[in-house]
């Protein structure tokens, strides 16, 4: 077979079989009385496993290995090549992820591609420094694209430029909520609780409430607690439950105290805040360090159930308990003396 017919039947161009030819991997094994080549059935065999390996991912020079050296075993050659191409997919699907991140921009000309490329780079720094800047020295009214922004928050460890990407992605000229939502799914606890954070600053986005009340439900402490200070901020008594969990587990109980106070005194649900903490201070397992930080809670409260209970505390058997209980009485009876006085003048 001549090498135009073996270029047709192979699909290999004529130019290339004459590479092959010239390396040595593929030699035809006849010439014709004018000198052309011609390949037997077993050199167009040779072409076709040629071509086989070539579809793997391996060089000409592997190639040839593989087929001439009977001691070239496989095994390693192809873990190799399945590390460079996991590799290889990698960058590409950060490549289109790039593209993607553009694109859902709509820039207006290149000068905004070259922004949003120049943005990138700075994020992808390994220097903090350099990243916080990325997000910070934007020029004045060139807001940063939402999906890039998003998608920098969730890979985000450092508190400082993660503080600072939720700063702007608020700002930016879009939501990058689709970006948060797949971030608040993921199966990385970290992930989750920077996805449930950045939401928490955009409570006007489209969907942003009801994520929050979804995470009121992940199986992590820090995810529950971040969801439930935003809502409870914003008033949702939902997050009732969490807010007290996190003063049972001195998980930024301060701040879930102050927010069940703000709940109590101006969302109805006074009755629903102190018999959750009544309820958790009966607890047979809550220790002193809680029933402490309970009694505490109650304090925030200015209802008089709430106020009643802190007057039973004051005489707790545990008696650093009924210290602080009894510490929170008297300023509470000072603050009704001082209102009484201010009614009398």
């Amino acid at each position: 077979m001549l090498i135009g017919e073996v270029a047709r039947h192979s699909g290999v161009s004529a130019r290339m079989l004459r590479h092959y030819d010239a390396l040595g991997l593929v030699r035809p094994t006849g010439r014709t009385v004018g000198g052309y080549r011609e390949y037997s059935a077993e050199d167009v065999r040779r072409v076709f496993h040629v071509e086989s390996l070539r579809s793997l991912g391996l060089s000409l020079k592997q190639i040839g290995r593989a087929l001439e050296d009977p001691g070239f075993t496989p095994s390693a050659l192809v873990s190799d090549l399945i590390r460079w191409s996991e590799d290889r997919l990698a960058r590409e699907r950060e490549l289109l992820e790039r593209l993607r991140a553009i694109d859902a921009s709509a820039p207006t000309g290149w000068q905004d591609v070259l922004r949003i490329v120049e943005l990138m780079q700075g994020l992808d720094s390994a220097s903090a420094a350099r990243r916080q800047q990325a997000v910070l020295a934007r020029p004045e009214g060139v807001p940063a694209p939402a999906e890039v922004l998003a998608g920098a928050v969730l890979a985000e460890s450092d508190p400082h430029v993660a503080g600072a990407l939720r700063w702007a992605l608020a700002r930016s000229d879009g939501d990058g909520m689709a970006t948060l939502a797949a971030g608040a799914r993921s199966k990385d606890a970290c992930i989750r609780r920077r996805a449930v954070l950045a939401i928490a600053e955009m409570p006007e986005a489209p969907g942003a409430a009801a994520m929050l009340a979804d995470a009121l439900r992940d199986p992590d402490t820090r995810v529950r607690g971040h969801a439930a200070l935003a809502l409870g901020r914003r008033g949702a008594t939902a997050a009732v439950p969490a807010l007290v969990g996190m003063v049972v587990e001195g998980s930024n109980d301060v701040e879930a105290a102050e927010v069940l106070g703000t709940l109590a005194r101006d969302h109805g649900c006074a009755d629903q805040v102190v018999s959750a903490l009544v309820a958790e201070l009966a607890e047979p397992t809550a220790d002193s360090a809680t029933r402490i930080c309970l009694t505490q809670a109650l304090f925030e409260l200015s209802e008089a159930t709430a106020q009643e209970v802190l007057r039973r505390l004051a005489s707790d058997d545990d008696r650093a308990v009924a210290l602080i209980a009894s510490a929170f009485v008297g300023e509470l009876d000072g603050r009704s003396a001082g209102d009484r006085g201010d009614e009398v003048t």
